[in-house]
């Protein structure tokens, strides 16, 4: 009786700004990429080291919506939309209790168009239950330090 090995995955770990301007060279050909997420700034919607995202371009986004922007050179993040005009985006982690970013609206890379967790569900951040609780984590900005604190202790 033979024993057959199972395969292993690979997983590869590329500085942020050269793995993400390559996702980004990739998306502006119009196609889309699902990447592993790294960090807690998106916490509790997006696990850094857990999650994945698949990303795709966008002809336009709206308040709200999970991005990966450019916000200067070879430095991306992973965030969602704090308010959007013409010519500027804020920026603002859902684990992040202050600090914002700016970019130009050219300077969004991709949308998220599904998180993806361990398990294979693909959960869509635009349909409804999804975005009334988005507001409702942005409505609890000031208890976000509190409830980040909850949060840690009861998953880490």
């Amino acid at each position: 009786m033979s024993s057959s090995k199972p395969l292993r995955t690979q997983h590869l770990s590329l500085p942020n700004a050269i793995l993400l301007g390559e996702v980004k060279r990739y998306i502006q050909q119009g196609k889309s990429a699902t990447i592993r997420t790294k960090g807690n700034s998106m916490l509790p919607f997006i696990r850094g080291s857990v999650d994945s995202v698949q990303l795709s371009a966008r002809a336009q986004y709206r308040k709200g919506d999970i991005v990966l922007a450019e916000i200067a050179p070879d430095h991306y993040v992973l965030h969602r939309i704090w308010s959007i005009t013409e010519s500027k985006v804020v920026l603002m982690g859902d684990g992040n209790c202050s600090g914002k970013e700016e970019c130009r609206p050219e300077n969004i890379v991709a949308k998220v168009d599904y998180i993806i967790t361990p398990s294979e569900r693909k959960i869509n951040p635009d349909q409804c239950i999804h975005r009334f609780f988005a507001k409702c984590w942005r409505i609890l900005l000031p208890l976000r330090g509190y409830l980040l604190a909850i949060y840690y202790r009861l998953f880490k």
